[in-house]
C-alpha cells in the first residue's frame, strides 16, 4: 500500500468516522422537553415525531454511509478497477469512449447500488411519517428521467473533459476549467425553463391578495419582480419549501404548493422577502464564483496526479489512463472536499442570517418571519436541538431556534 492509498484510505475511514460521531452526538443530544420557544406551535405528539424521525433517518443514514463505503473498499481491494479497465480496453474503441464506458458503468453500478436505499427512504420512511406523495409510477420516471439528462448533457461534457486532458497538453486544466465554467453559467440560464419543468409543472401565482401583498413587498426591495411560480412539490411529498433559481431574464422564484396551504399570507410573503434577502445580497453571485473558483482548483490538481503513476498503482491499475484518474483523484480529494466543505456550510449559514435580517427591515412584522420558520420546522418535522457538531459538518441552514433569536435581535435593532 502506497503514500496515496494511505492518504485516500484514511481520508475515507476520516470521513466516515466524523459522520459518525456526529450522528452519535446528535441523537444523543435530542431533549425530551419540548423548547419552550415551540410551544405555542408544537404539541408534545409531534415534538415526538420529530425526535423519532431525527433517530430513525440517523440509523439508515449510517447503514447507508456504512454499505457504500464497504462497497468501495471491496471493489477497491478486489482489484475492481483494474479489472474493469482491462474489459473496456479489450472492446479496441477509441480512448475517449473507453472513458465514457467506464465511468459511465461506474455511475450505473453506484445508481443501482443506491436505488434500494432511495426506495426503502422514500416509500417506508418518508410513508411512516406522513409526507410521501411519491407514486411508483412518478419514482421511475424521476429515475429514467434522470438518468436521461445524466447522458444528454452529462455525456458531452464529460467526453471534451476526457478529449482536454488527452490531447490539450499542459493547458487542459485551464480548457476544462473553462468549458465547465461556460456549461454551469449556461445550465444556471436554461433550467428553470427548460430543466426543471421536467420534473415538476410550474405555474405563475395566480392574482390576489397573496400576490399583491408580494408585488408590493417586491417594490420596497425594488426587487425587479419577473416570475413568481407554484410548483406541484405535492406531488412528491407533504413537506414545504420555497427557493430562488437561475438569472438574468430566467430567474424565478418558486414556492411549493404545500407551503401555500399551510402559511398565511404575510408568513409568505416573509418566506419570500428571505429569497430577496439573498439575491439583494448578491449571495447566489458570490457561491457561483467561489464554485467557479473551487473548480478551477481542482481541474489544477487534477492535471498534475494525472502524471503520477503512485495513484494508478494504488488502485492496482497496470495502466494509466485519464477517465481512471478522474476517479482515483475524485477520492483523493476527499480531504480537500472535506475542508472546503466546512468553510462553505460556515458561509451558507452566514448568508442565511443576512437573508433573515434583510427580511425582518423589509417586512412590516418580523413575527411573521418567526411564525413561518416555526411551522417548517413542525410541518418538515425538523430536529430543534441538534448538537453543534452536527450543525458545523451538515447544516447549511442555522438551527432553527438561533435563527429566531437572531431574527429578533434585528428587529429590536431596528425600532432602537
Amino acid at each position: 500500500m502506497n503514500i496515496f492509498a494511505v492518504i485516500i484510505l484514511s481520508a475515507l475511514l476520516l470521513e466516515f468516522g466524523l459522520n459518525l460521531v456526529a450522528d452519535l452526538l446528535n441523537i444523543r443530544h435530542l431533549e425530551t422537553e419540548l423548547p419552550g420557544e415551540f410551544s405555542d406551535t408544537y404539541d408534545e405528539e409531534t415534538y415526538r415525531r420529530s425526535q423519532e424521525y431525527t433517530i430513525t433517518n440517523t440509523k439508515f443514514g449510517l447503514l447507508t454511509s456504512s454499505f457504500n463505503l464497504a462497497v468501495v473498499l471491496i471493489f477497491w481491494f478486489a482489484g475492481g478497477f483494474n479489472e474493469l479497465d482491462q474489459w473496456v480496453r479489450n472492446l479496441e474503441l477509441a480512448r475517449i469512449w473507453d472513458g465514457l464506458i467506464y465511468i459511465g458503468i461506474l455511475g450505473i453500478a453506484r445508481m443501482l447500488i443506491g436505488l434500494p436505499f432511495s426506495i426503502y427512504s422514500t416509500f417506508v420512511i418518508e410513508e411512516r411519517f406522513g409526507f410521501n406523495r411519491t407514486t411508483p409510477k412518478t419514482f421511475i420516471l424521476d429515475t429514467l428521467k434522470s438518468i436521461g439528462l445524466g447522458i444528454l448533457l452529462g455525456g458531452p461534457l464529460l467526453a471534451g473533459i476526457l478529449a482536454f486532458f488527452m490531447y490539450g497538453g499542459s493547458y487542459a486544466w485551464l480548457y476544462a476549467w473553462g468549458v465547465v465554467t461556460a456549461y454551469t453559467l449556461f445550465m444556471q440560464y436554461i433550467a428553470p425553463n427548460w430543466i426543471m419543468p421536467i420534473f415538476n409543472k410550474f405555474e405563475p401565482l395566480e392574482d390576489g391578495e397573496l400576490r399583491e401583498s408580494i408585488e408590493k413587498m417586491a417594490e420596497r426591495a425594488e426587487f425587479p419582480l419577473q416570475g413568481v411560480f407554484v410548483m406541484d412539490g405535492s406531488r412528491r411529498s407533504s413537506k414545504s419549501n420555497a427557493f430562488f433559481t437561475g438569472f438574468g431574464k430566467n430567474k424565478r422564484i418558486a414556492l411549493f404548493d404545500t407551503l401555500i396551504e399551510k402559511h398565511s399570507v404575510r408568513e409568505l410573503v416573509a418566506v419570500l422577502a428571505h429569497e430577496i434577502g439573498h439575491y439583494k445580497k448578491k449571495h447566489i453571485h458570490k457561491n457561483m464564483v467561489l464554485g467557479i473558483l473551487q473548480t478551477g482548483v481542482m481541474f489544477g490538481l487534477l492535471s498534475i496526479f494525472l502524471q503520477s503513476q503512485g495513484l494508478f498503482e494504488a488502485f492496482y491499475m497496470e495502466q494509466m489512463s485519464v477517465y481512471a484518474g478522474l476517479i482515483f483523484f475524485g477520492l483523493l480529494y476527499t480531504p480537500i472536499d472535506l475542508i472546503l466543505s466546512f468553510f462553505m456550510q460556515v458561509l451558507s449559514r452566514k448568508h442565511e442570517y443576512e437573508a433573515d435580517a434583510f427580511a425582518a427591515r423589509l417586512i412590516e412584522d418580523p413575527e411573521n418571519m418567526v411564525q413561518a420558520l416555526k411551522r417548517l420546522s413542525k410541518d418538515n418535522l425538523s430536529n430543534l436541538t441538534p448538537h453543534p457538531f452536527y450543525v458545523t459538518l451538515n447544516y447549511s441552514h442555522p438551527p432553527t431556534l438561533k435563527r429566531i433569536r437572531a431574527i429578533r435581535s434585528s428587529g429590536s435593532r431596528l425600532e432602537g
